[in-house]
């Protein structure tokens, strides 16, 4: 299944999933859930760099399938078989 995985900076914050985002995963990455103010949705995010979150993901099973900046967000899709 894709997990989309963003960041605001190179360093961190590391979003790494939604509301609907596999739990025991979020807990593998030692992401927390929040809510923003003014947003309608939860999201989980780590403060590691997007490099320790995707070495993490790699050990998993994770591969990149696409990357792209948006801004200033850096965006990868990710593909576990």
């Amino acid at each position: 299944s894709p997990l989309p995985c963003l960041s605001l900076q190179e360093v961190g914050p590391t979003m790494v999933g939604d509301e609907h985002s596999d739990p025991s995963l979020m807990s593998f990455l030692g992401a927390t859930k929040r809510n923003m103010l003014g947003n309608h949705f939860w999201e989980y995010y780590v403060n590691d760099a997007p490099r320790i979150v995707l070495n993490k993901l790699e050990s998993c099973g994770y591969r990149v399938v696409s990357m792209t900046g948006v801004g200033q967000t850096l965006v990868w899709c990710l593909h576990k078989e």
